[in-house]
């Protein structure tokens, strides 16, 4: 019968992982671009800097605008 609570030994635990970052970096990379322009579209795609005509984007990004306080009227 196993006891509860008690750790194994340490040769049984498992070491922790190192991933480089020559992996990571690029996702991060691409993360950070995809989520600046979704808040670009959020916020600030709205009027002279606008990169789709019309309202479309602000009437369907308008309530996370007021959700993430931007203002909008």
């Amino acid at each position: 019968m196993a006891h509860v609570g008690i750790m194994p030994p340490a040769a049984t635990r498992p070491a922790p992982i190192s991933i480089p970052i020559r992996e990571w970096w690029p996702w991060a990379l691409f993360s950070s671009v995809v989520a600046l322009f979704l808040l670009y579209l959020v916020g600030l795609d709205q009027g002279a800097t606008a990169l789709f005509s019309g309202e479309w984007v602000h009437e369907f990004v308008h309530d996370a605008r007021h959700l993430l306080g931007f203002p909008c009227h």
